[in-house]
């Protein structure tokens, strides 16, 4: 506070940046451009999320299908949205469903035309973006007077873009096992010239996947989160109607969560046991305390202002830090917000997507098990459409190279992010190489405090990395550490620091520790 509020020198630089407030006469500080848009459209959503239930409650009674609803419903959101733009998403999805069913005979092909094409369309969107219809003809000129809610139609495009490949690779794959599986049917069925039909190549073991009506929950029958990803639809499931009813599914469509196309297929016809009314008005509730503890922080510490307009001179190390951290602790705030706000609009029309922040953004002294916790949906997307297809574990480095770099060009064409990206993946070196080592010694005493060591240097790594590609940047984070090593107040801020950091570290462990004795293993 001491840092960002109005007693600070530097308060007159960002002080035309904050906003008028609401609690006790305080300022605001709604400078990030991200979370001001959910803050001040939050009733509106709230009211989309009202009306898509009542809607979805009077469909039933019109017998209208689950995946027609979320068809319709979606065309009229999504142009509500985006106006006439959203043509261009629909090319774009239409384009990549065209080479999934043309080349499904060469699955290997289709996958890398595929991936090339949908790669393509973050840069071609970046560039070409602000193209109007006009300019490309000038009969079309009509379509540019609406460009709805969100003119940026390119920024939500990538969540779809992740929903795109989600379809079609799992097209692909389900043919291809189908295609297999045909030619093994032994010959003695083929020759008493039993009909064998598409059905027949489905495991039973998950009960009628084809059926068109939502089944009762069924504790016993349901498959598991991991089962879900890989059902085995049948293949007239992977329809265009389908695809679409899945792209443009309301509540996830904005942000997310990420659902893979065979989870929301059969959680489209199968009601899953974990969907309660007493647990979604609870996480209701809790969706609501988040909120208010990002207004309180918003009124009382004013980090991104400071952030934006560089407004740290003067300040101590431990002062800039603080800036930078609790930067980190409002990014994780100001997502997990709306993901939750999204899952629970889906949880409310029984759908059970991911959680995407599993743990605290201050909870965590790996860098490989942060990531596991931090967009957990984005993060299973990447392991098994990016790493595992790359080789897994037995190419660790690869894969982390491959992912790191693409989630960076997904968050947007910057090389600042690529660096940033690249970062993370040199960090993780440290980690797996030590792991490797010590792992031997796991009984010894010292274990767990050398651990605890290694934890400290963990999370100075995250902090820098993170720090530099989405806080202070190159200006800050290189003030930041001048001041930190070539000062004396510099060296005992570090000093102490790290050693509030090892303590820390031992409380984490025994949090963890604490959750294993309770039979519960998130793996992060």
């Amino acid at each position: 506070m001491s840092a960002s509020n109005e007693t600070n020198p530097n308060y007159y630089i960002y002080e035309g940046i904050l906003s008028p407030g609401w609690i006790f006469g305080r300022k605001i500080d709604n400078s990030d451009s991200q979370y001001r848009f959910f803050r001040d459209n939050f009733v509106l959503l709230l009211g989309f999320v009202a009306i898509h239930k009542c809607l979805r409650v009077a469909s039933r009674y019109l017998h209208i299908s689950r995946l027609n609803f979320d068809l319709g419903f979606g065309v009229c959101f999504v142009f509500c949205l985006h106006g006439f733009n959203s043509l261009k998403i629909l090319f774009h999805v239409t384009v990549a469903y065209g080479i999934a069913k043309s080349l499904r005979k060469r699955p290997t092909v289709a996958q890398t035309v595929l991936w090339v094409y949908c790669l393509s369309t973050l840069f071609l969107n970046d560039r070409y973006r602000m193209v109007q219809f006009g300019q490309v003809w000038g009969a079309l000129s009509f379509m540019d007077t609406f460009r709805g809610l969100i003119p940026r139609w390119d920024v939500f495009f990538n969540f779809t873009l992740l929903r795109m490949l989600s379809f079609n690779i799992d097209y692909l794959k389900r043919h291809e096992a189908v295609e297999r599986i045909t030619h093994e049917i032994p010959l003695t069925k083929l020759n008493d010239k039993a009909k064998v039909s598409e059905e027949d190549l489905v495991s039973p073991a998950i009960g009628d996947l084809s059926s068109t009506t939502t089944s009762k929950p069924d504790h016993c029958s349901h498959l598991t989160e991991r089962q879900r990803l890989e059902a085995p639809l049948p293949l007239s499931d992977y329809s265009y109607q389908n695809y679409m009813s899945y792209l443009l599914y309301t509540p996830l469509y904005i942000v997310g969560p990420i659902i893979t196309f065979n989870d929301f297929i059969y959680q489209s016809k199968h009601t899953l046991p974990s969907i309660t009314f007493r647990r979604n008005i609870l996480y209701g509730v809790r969706l609501i305390f988040c909120f208010l503890v990002m207004e309180v922080i918003l009124h009382y510490i004013y980090v991104v202002a400071v952030s934006k307009a560089k407004a740290w001179h003067g300040d101590t190390p431990f002062q800039i830090s603080m800036i930078g951290f609790f930067n980190l602790n409002i990014i994780w705030l100001k997502l997990l917000i709306p993901w939750r706000l999204f899952r629970f609009w889906a949880l409310c029309d029984d759908i059970d997507p991911p959680e995407n922040m599993i743990r605290c953004m201050d909870n965590n002294f790996s860098a490989m098990q942060f990531w596991r916790a931090w967009h957990r949906s984005f993060n299973k997307w990447v392991i098994r459409y990016i790493y595992v297809p790359l080789g897994g574990s037995k190419y660790r480095i690869l894969g982390s190279l491959a992912v790191f770099s693409f989630v960076a060009i997904w968050h947007d064409i910057e090389l600042r992010l690529l660096i940033w990206g690249w970062l993370v993946v040199i960090f993780l070196l440290p980690e797996i190489i030590a792991t490797k080592l010590v792992r031997p010694y796991r009984d010894e005493w010292w274990y767990r405090h050398l651990c605890a060591c290694g934890a400290v240097v963990n999370i100075w790594m995250m902090m820098l990395a993170n720090l530099f590609g989405f806080c202070l940047g190159k200006d800050g984070m290189v003030a930041l550490l001048q001041d930190m090593l070539t000062t004396f107040d510099g060296l005992v801020f570090f000093v102490c620091s790290s050693a509030c950091l090892f303590i820390a570290s031992q409380v984490m462990f025994e949090l963890r520790e604490s959750e294993r004795r309770r039979g519960i293993d998130v793996k992060c």
